[in-house]
């Protein structure tokens, strides 16, 4: 999986940079790109990848190894398992470990394991943090939008302050999160990141219009968090 500051280059981040400074001569507002790499930590889902290994390992193992052989004692005979408890917790333990290690190393066998309602959560809750971190919510006027992209889960969480939010709703922001998800998709992230801040930047312009002694409150460069 690529890092949030590997999927773009310097000249990608100059022009994006320049397509904020653009969008906000037309409005009041404050414009701020994020791309973070993942936004979830999905524990769970790495546990679910080593119970599903270790009890299909268990089965397999089970399946083509397993009889049952007939032992001579001294005074009578009885029938044994090959495959003894002993070995059965080693491989369910083992195959445990291997699944966690699995979901670890290859992002996109965990991604199976995670619903979607737990991943817009936790874009949501990223978005929101990094909303108040790089204080989009202290523009004079409460007039700040993050655009905030999570590459991991292929998911975009526009945000807007408080006065924003009074005018805008998140399906006004559909045709933003459109255009980054298809550049994503085509492999041109910066241009589609570039399309969704000027449209964001006409949406705010008929609410939040320029004005005399307007002044760029926060930074225009793209915030990337790996």
């Amino acid at each position: 999986m690529k890092l949030a500051s590997e999927l773009f280059s310097e000249q990608d981040r100059r022009e994006i940079e320049a397509a904020v400074a653009a969008a906000e001569e037309k409005t009041a507002a404050e414009i701020v790109p994020v791309v973070a790499t993942v936004s979830g930590r999905y524990d769970r889902a790495e546990s679910l990848v080593g119970v599903t290994v270790a009890l299909t390992a268990l089965t397999l193992i089970w399946l083509l190894f397993q009889d049952v052989e007939l032992v001579q004692g001294d005074w009578a005979a009885e029938y044994r398992l090959t495959i003894g408890l002993g070995a059965v917790l080693a491989i369910v333990v083992v195959g445990y470990i291997a699944g966690v290690l699995l979901a670890v190393f290859l992002p996109g066998v965990r991604r199976l394991f995670i619903g979607r309602r737990e991943m817009t959560a936790e874009v949501a809750e990223k978005a929101a943090a990094a909303f108040y971190q790089n204080r989009v919510h202290r523009t004079a006027a409460g007039t700040g939008l993050i655009i905030y992209i999570s590459l991991y889960e292929r998911m975009v969480h526009i945000l807007g302050d408080e006065t924003i939010s009074e005018k805008l709703t998140q399906a006004d922001w559909e045709m933003a999160r459109d255009l980054v998800v298809a550049g994503l998709r085509e492999d041109r992230p910066a241009a589609g990141l570039k399309e969704a801040i000027s449209h964001c930047g006409e949406l705010l312009h008929q609410h939040f219009p320029i004005t005399v002694g307007d002044r760029n409150e926060l930074v225009n460069e793209l915030l990337l968090i790996d």
